[in-house]
């Protein structure tokens, strides 16, 4: 037993133990990693914190993007929509269409072409609205006929795109009535954003392949049976 206990290493010496594969195996072992976690810190990061995750509402700000638009549609405002008209003259303008019913399709007619076919071109202000949502389109209402006739229908149409570039209204027709109803929002809604782009850019965008410009063009030739 003597004999043994005088043979054992001491243990605070820091002598090697004699075991070579021993100090091999330490040597190749990798060393850990130093944690980034500051003293004091718990271990572990919450990733789904709320306040973290958090983006505010004028994000899209911050990120130098720019929304291109490049559909305006043409079209009068859905009766469940509250709408703005830009109250700017330089945001409608008279012009001459062609409405194929069927497609639902409207064709901006020039004048020189428009004035060969007063039996298939209406009159209508086109004017410039916006929904809450911000969806910008081209409201056309009819015009009186060049003898000053209109009807209820469209008097009360164009009651409600002069009114709506006061305040936002809904525009309901009423079929006993035989007129548009206008309704306007109670609470203090905050004013329309236009886009910013000029009323020709927002016409170029809607009538882009729906201009006629001349005579042998498919939808008048169309009505005249020749296709």
């Amino acid at each position: 037993m003597a004999d043994r206990a005088k043979q054992a290493p001491a243990g605070g010496s820091g002598e090697p133990t004699g075991d070579p594969q021993g100090r091999a195996r330490e040597e190749e072992a990798p060393a850990r990693p130093a944690t980034a976690t500051p003293p004091g810190e718990p271990l572990t990061t919450d990733l789904f914190d709320l306040e973290r995750l958090r983006v505010s509402q004028n994000f899209a700000d911050t990120l130098g993007v720019r929304k291109v638009l490049t559909t305006v549609p043409v079209m009068k405002p859905n009766r469940q929509w509250f709408v703005r008209v830009h109250p700017a003259a330089d945001h409608r303008l008279t012009v001459a269409l062609i409405e194929l019913k069927e497609e639902r399709l409207t064709f901006l007619v020039t004048p020189e072409i428009a004035a060969q076919l007063p039996e298939e071109v209406t009159l209508r202000m086109l004017f410039t609205a916006v929904t809450r949502q911000g969806t910008v389109f081209l409201w056309p209402v009819r015009l009186p006929t060049t003898d000053g006739r209109t009807d209820h229908w469209n008097r009360s149409a164009m009651e409600a795109a002069e009114r709506a570039q006061r305040a936002w209204v809904r525009v309901v027709a009423n079929m006993s009535l035989g007129a548009y109803e206008v309704y306007e929002a109670t609470a203090e809604l905050p004013e329309p954003i236009w886009p910013d782009v000029s009323f020709r850019e927002l016409v170029e965008i809607a009538f882009r392949e729906r201009l006629i410009t001349t005579h042998d063009h498919p939808v008048l030739r169309r009505l005249r049976g020749e296709v």
